[in-house]
């Protein structure tokens, strides 16, 4: 009688071991896996006034940024896995691939802090400068978009696409032609330059 009790009593302790520690493994993996959306009205967003959304999902490494405008929308991924963003230009009917700058791009893991801090200390459009970055698109159209990976490949699919490639410095000096700029929740300004981005 004596050995089944703490047979007995061995097995409860384990059970409630056993839940303690999923209970606080799920603590633990909850935020890196979790998924969250940001929307912020930007009233002054360069393309004229309009609502956007992120959604983050950081088991997948991929930011989605929608820009919610009529005729201006615009949907952009960034994949932190493979190091490619994209943008769809709805009233272009265009899609731009290009790589990450990860020195100007927030990471993953500041997307939701870098929001939270500015709409806290008010510092929305009226703060300081968002970084900015500018691309000079490809007139070419990308064959395979295989190789920017399943998330691009499918918002891109059917749709003409382009690869863009980082304008250095001393290029912005001589550009001359039109841009189409995306602005991303007062953080970043990505712009598109080049003809088929103009027509």
């Amino acid at each position: 009688m004596l050995a089944y009790s703490s047979v007995h009593c061995f097995r409860e302790d384990k059970m409630k071991f056993t839940i303690v520690f999923a209970g606080l493994l799920g603590v633990f993996l909850a935020p890196a896996l979790a998924n969250y959306n940001i929307n912020v009205n930007d009233d002054n967003n360069n393309a004229g006034s309009g609502q956007q959304s992120v959604s983050v999902n950081n088991e997948h490494n991929v930011a989605n940024v929608d820009n919610n405008n009529g005729w201006d929308s615009w949907n952009s991924i960034w994949d932190y896995g493979n190091g490619f963003a994209a943008t769809r230009l709805f009233q272009k009917k265009t899609c731009i691939v290009h790589k990450m700058n990860k020195e100007v791009m927030p990471s993953i893991q500041s997307l939701d802090a870098l929001v939270k801090e500015k709409k806290l200390q008010g510092k929305g459009p009226g703060g300081p400068p968002p970084k900015g970055l500018m691309y000079s698109v490809n007139p070419n159209k990308v064959d395979d978009l295989s190789k920017f990976g399943k998330n691009i490949a499918n918002m891109c699919r059917g749709i003409p696409t382009y690869m863009a490639e980082e304008m250095q410095e001393a290029s912005l000096f001589f550009y001359s032609g039109t841009c189409y700029t995306t602005s991303i929740l007062w953080i970043v300004d990505i712009s598109f330059c080049g003809d088929t981005v103009e027509n």
